[in-house]
């Protein structure tokens, strides 16, 4: 699996025609096509001066503090990307593990953190600001998911439940990654590390310890790498295709919004539908 990556919006190429993915950076969109191997020019992003620089200047969440207006604008310009008929579904993400099967769009927002359609006028949108987007598919193009994974829907086992819920087999779905908070960023305390080894031993080598007091005494903080332990998920489920865009949101403070970095912040949105 190929991304073609312009400064505003990050092209996947997906291994069927029949799926359509993309994830938004920060800076605005400003050249809609839906090609999977489009590529933009610069974007002028000065017409975004005067908004507050925590938003500036793509924000897609509706529930940060930014401009209702400013908000609805930008969604209005993702829609330019999709399918003509395409509705995008979005979710009211509470860190959970809950799973919606979508037969019909919803002009409110679903409670949960992962969604599943078979519907080809539906697209599936998660949003981040350092959480982990996965974004799913089967091999034929005719089912798609996206899960929302932090580290607490993680622990609570979403992309079990996603792929249990969907109709395809591990071995025929197709999963792609994105950005999130990277391995060098991302500190957690001894209690995150546990939820995980409480589910499996494995999950020790996503935890790297930063602090040693002594010999004696475990270690006060970890780095976590959140794509290792979706991928730890995924291969044991039976799953065999997976890729990702490994770019860390904190660290690419100019192409991404980072909630743990700044606080007060907008949201990124990685989206899927059937093409």
């Amino acid at each position: 699996m190929i991304t073609k990556s312009p400064d505003n919006v990050v092209f996947i190429k997906w291994p069927t025609a029949n799926v359509l993915a993309i994830t938004t950076t920060r800076l605005p969109a400003n050249n809609p096509s839906t090609s999977s191997n489009v590529e933009s020019s610069q974007t002028n992003i000065t017409h975004t001066k005067n908004k507050p620089s925590e938003f500036n200047a793509f924000n897609l969440g509706d529930h940060v503090g930014d401009c209702a207006t400013a908000v609805a604008q930008n969604r209005k310009s993702l829609h330019k990307y999709l399918p003509s008929k395409t509705k995008i579904q979005w979710l009211d993400q509470v860190h959970g593990n809950n799973v919606a099967v979508l037969e019909k769009h919803n002009n409110t927002p679903i409670v949960a953190d992962a969604a599943i359609t078979r519907n080809r006028h539906i697209a599936l949108a998660i949003m981040t600001a350092d959480c982990l987007p996965i974004l799913l598919s089967n091999k034929k193009g005719s089912e798609i998911a996206a899960i929302h994974a932090g580290w607490r829907p993680l622990a609570a086992n979403i992309i079990e439940q996603t792929i249990s819920t969907m109709l395809s087999p591990p071995e025929e779905i197709i999963v792609w990654l994105g950005p999130c908070i990277g391995v060098k960023a991302f500190e957690v305390g001894e209690d995150v590390k546990q939820e995980f080894c409480k589910i499996s031993p494995k999950f020790i080598a996503a935890f790297q310890p930063i602090t040693q007091l002594s010999d004696d005494i475990k270690p006060l903080k970890y780095l976590a790498n959140l794509p290792l332990i979706a991928e730890l998920q995924l291969f044991a489920l039976g799953v065999k295709s997976v890729a990702k865009l490994a770019e860390c949101t904190f660290e690419q403070s100019d192409k991404y919004y980072s909630y743990r970095r700044d606080g007060k912040t907008g949201r990124m949105a990685s989206v899927i539908c059937l093409n």
